[in-house]
């Protein structure tokens, strides 16, 4: 498969395809690999895109998405399907904007605790509705961390442009800071994906964002938790 279509474009709502293979799995599981597709996988800590794959009319529910051995494979829940079948991809589009918009936000979030105390993510999980993040700070201290979300607002509200680009891997590690994940490396590939927040922040980063900050909407700071040894964990969710 080329670069999934939503590398290039996140606002990608359909698309055409053709089957490549399907495969079934247990009772109305059947895994479906398409020459190209729009579809996010499950990886990253961001959540699989469902929707649908329309054939003459019919509809097949994309139920999960996932990423093995190289291929992206869509679970849809209803048989029907054959290679070298040309379908219809159609995104649900809500669910996906509300993830790109928490994605966005998720990196304000981490760029401002890094800028200001150093922080590394050490895990994290977005999701439609709630999302956290892990970090690497030694001081759990809830009224920083407010003050904090108070700050990623103030970027939010700059509406700055949210730009995607590829760089030669070697020219890519010179920028700094551009992997905030703790103990880890961007995938080995010669070109690394880059996700900018103008004047803002810089990341490698393969999954889905808004264009500009203001969609996001308002960062809501929702709880903290102490996770351990020099691990926080912080909550949010966003209001339009």
């Amino acid at each position: 498969m080329e670069r999934p279509l939503y590398m290039d474009d996140c606002y990608l709502k359909e698309f055409e395809a053709k089957v490549i293979s399907v495969t079934k799995g247990g009772e109305n599981k059947f895994f479906v690999v398409l020459d190209q597709t729009a579809f996010y996988p499950n990886s990253g800590g961001q959540p699989h895109d469902t929707g649908k794959l329309i054939k003459n009319g019919v509809e097949y529910p994309v139920v999960y998405v996932g990423k093995f051995s190289g291929q992206i494979s869509h679970e849809v829940s209803k048989e029907g399907l054959k290679e070298g079948d040309v379908v219809k991809g159609v995104i649900d589009w809500e669910r996906r904007f509300k993830l790109m918009r928490m994605h966005t936000a998720a990196h304000i979030i981490s760029a401002i605790f890094h800028k200001e105390t150093g922080a590394l993510i050490t895990g994290n999980q977005l999701g439609v509705d709630h999302s956290r993040i892990d970090f690497s700070l030694e001081t759990f201290d809830r009224e920083r961390m407010a003050e904090l979300f108070n700050k990623a607002n103030e970027i939010v509200e700059k509406d700055l442009p949210v730009k995607i680009y590829y760089l030669p891997r070697e020219e890519a590690m010179k920028i700094p800071d551009v992997v905030k994940l703790a103990k880890a490396l961007p995938p080995n590939a010669n070109e690394l994906r880059i996700v900018e927040i103008e004047g803002f922040d810089v990341q490698a980063d393969g999954g889905t964002h808004v264009k500009l900050t203001k969609e996001i909407g308002k960062i809501v700071f929702t709880k903290a938790e102490n996770k351990g040894k020099n691990n926080r964990r912080v909550y949010f969710t966003l209001e339009s």
